[in-house]
């Protein structure tokens, strides 16, 4: 057992979607550490292209704009990526939206945007992407990491409806992908994490104390939280690791 390889990514490839900012820019900066060449996606083509750029001084980050929240756009994504890599070793489906309303005024565009692009795009970018996916899986396992949420597992308060619903889903839905790609040698899991500061979640990163309260480690996520289990699950520590979810909330799913 050679423990010093356990959890290198040297010479992979991965994507990370929504990887400007927030967790899929935690993930990119920690598989960039582990010696990946990372390409990030995001639909707003400035912000991705500026983190690309900052990301590098990490190591080779490549930017690669898309909205993945379509087919159309999906596959557009991966045909960008099949013009530029043979393979695909990494795939994290971290993209996502979230949308609050009361339940008498919750909107349908609110459920379809949120659907759309937390359900629908991970199963559809990985279906794009799975030739490229099967390249890397000869001689290795591949991944596909999907970012869910401890608001799938246990009940927000808040009335985020559709958010809830389509990170339930997504947990399942790793399940049943990861039993139908670990034929073909592709590893699937997912990430749940709890208060991580990030635009989606403004209450952990403005109001960080309040939120720490509320959770039973006593403070919220760090960088480096999420980055050490996305590499345990994209490196060949997590090989072994099919269909499941990683809870990383600092234990505010038990205390719920």
């Amino acid at each position: 057992m050679n423990t010093n390889d356990l959890f290198s990514l040297r010479g992979r490839v991965a994507l990370v979607t929504g990887g400007s900012r927030g967790i899929g820019r935690m993930i990119a900066a920690g598989f960039l550490a582990q010696g990946a060449r990372v390409y990030i996606s995001a639909r707003k083509a400035e912000a991705c292209d500026a983190a690309a750029r900052e990301l590098s001084e990490l190591g080779p980050c490549v930017s690669l704009p898309a909205d993945v929240s379509t087919v159309e756009g999906a596959r557009a994504l991966a045909a960008q990526l099949a013009a530029r890599e043979e393979r695909l070793d990494i795939l994290v489906n971290n993209a996502g939206a979230a949308w609050g309303a009361p339940f008498d005024e919750f909107p349908e565009s609110g459920w379809d945007k949120v659907v759309d692009l937390n359900l629908k795009s991970p199963f559809f970018l990985t279906q794009a992407l799975h030739g490229l996916l099967q390249r890397a899986a000869e001689t290795r396992p591949a991944k596909v990491i999907n970012i869910a949420s401890i608001d799938g597992i246990s009940v927000n308060p808040l009335e985020t409806y559709s958010y809830a619903a389509s990170k339930a889903g997504l947990i399942q839905l790793t399940r049943r992908m990861a039993l139908r790609l670990i034929e073909n040698n592709i590893v699937v899991s997912a990430i749940a994490p709890g208060a991580f500061a990030s635009e989606m979640n403004r209450a952990a990163r403005d109001e960080a104390e309040a939120v720490a309260r509320r959770v039973p480690a006593g403070r919220i996520g760090r960088d480096e939280d999420m980055a050490g289990a996305a590499i345990y699950l994209a490196s060949r520590a997590g090989d072994y690791v099919v269909g499941s979810t990683l809870v990383v909330d600092g234990g505010v799913t038990h205390a719920r």
